[in-house]
């Protein structure tokens, strides 16, 4: 256990990421101290900076291999809590089995050295919702209770056949089953439980200095923003929920001890149409394009429509917390205004349409 007059100290692996650094602000500012794991320690300076009102709360430390067993050791040392976020994983150009494999050994390597630290109290999982949201036809409802079973037979039955999509979904599903299979099987004395979010969206903790460097799934509004794609170029998956959120509800876990639960996070129904209309409210004059406004999406609350049958019910954080979400608006609108200065000197550039394309190619599920 930690002393009785120092903060408790948590460990947030790949803290530079886009999740991980969100994470590790909210964790500063509920009072504890976190210690971050980068690969590089070149590659934290803009994060030190972005925290450095935190001065001494917030530390940084080099695991050159999260994959290497006992990596994490001397990492945790002192931690209460730790928050597994890194997934140093390529999937272009990888074989199914392999990069699969790699995923559940990451989550093997956190719990045996979590495992070896008796001052852990608590340890959280960064999964995704492709561990829960299945393909498939007829109205249905996922909650935390699903698994995308349909990815695990597809990876049981025919492994070298999977897409890169596939890939990442099955190696999430693995990952997260992996997880729960230690908790039932080691009982170890920490809490477990797992965060689903859907696509993130939401301002960085760190603007990156161009476009180029824009990683993850905010390049969806940065395309529309930027005027590059219009509404109806391509139908990116609609589900979102901001990255503050899942920052929150991973505090939530790391105070709260929380054991066995599984938190789906998503908070609204939004296409590209939608997101162009936010913002053409907000910039009547923005490069934005109009599309058809309205079309595609269900208000009020940013819903899913009548015409879609499968849909995604993030309640639970809400009801648990005892907090709402982020407003969809306000979300688009602040990742709008965080990327808006890189967009002034953009000029012509496909960079974004390919960014969109790629992360549709690797995340959007095969079907509805």
């Amino acid at each position: 256990m930690t002393g009785a007059m120092e903060k408790e100290l948590i460990l947030v692996t790949g803290v530079t990421g886009y999740i991980a650094g969100r994470t590790a602000e909210a964790l500063l500012r509920a009072g504890y101290r976190v210690r971050g794991t980068v690969r590089d320690l070149s590659s934290a300076r803009q994060t030190q900076k972005a925290l450095s009102e935190f001065d001494s709360q917030f530390e940084i430390t080099v695991v050159p291999d999260i994959r290497t067993p006992g990596a994490l050791d001397e990492a945790m040392e002192r931690c209460s809590g730790v928050v597994q976020i890194a997934a140093p994983m390529k999937i272009s150009g990888q074989k199914t089995i392999p990069a699969v494999e790699e995923a559940v050994n990451i989550v093997k390597n956190v719990l045996e050295s979590a495992s070896e630290h008796q001052s852990i109290e608590s340890v959280v999982l960064m999964s995704s919702v492709s561990a829960i949201r299945r393909g498939g036809s007829g109205p249905y409802t996922f909650t935390e209770k699903d698994w995308n079973t349909e990815v695990e037979a597809t990876f049981e039955n025919d492994p070298d056949n999977m897409s890169g999509g596939m890939i990442y979904r099955a190696a999430k599903v693995a990952a997260e089953r992996a997880f729960w299979k230690y908790r039932e099987s080691n009982k170890p004395s920490f809490a477990m439980s797992a965060i689903n979010p859907s696509f993130v969206h939401g301002p960085p903790l760190v603007v990156p200095d161009s476009v180029f460097k824009i990683k993850g799934t905010t390049g969806f509004i940065v395309s529309i923003q930027a005027g590059l794609d219009g509404p109806d170029v391509f139908k990116a998956y609609p589900w979102w929920v901001d990255v503050r959120d899942v920052a929150r509800i991973i505090v939530f876990c790391v105070k709260s001890h929380a054991d066995g639960e599984r938190f789906l996070a998503v908070s609204a129904y939004g296409p590209q149409q939608a997101v162009a209309d936010v913002l053409r409210s907000v910039r009547p004059n923005s490069r934005v394009e109009k599309g058809v406004p309205g079309e595609g999406y269900a208000m009020p609350g940013y819903r899913a429509p009548e015409t879609e049958d499968q849909i995604l019910d993030g309640s639970k954080l809400v009801r648990v917390t005892g907090q709402d979400y982020i407003p969809y608006e306000q979300s688009v609108v602040d990742t709008a205004n965080a990327y808006e200065p890189l967009l002034a000197n953009l000029g012509p550039s496909i960079y974004i349409k390919k960014m969109s394309q790629k992360i549709i190619s690797y995340l959007m599920p095969s079907s509805k």
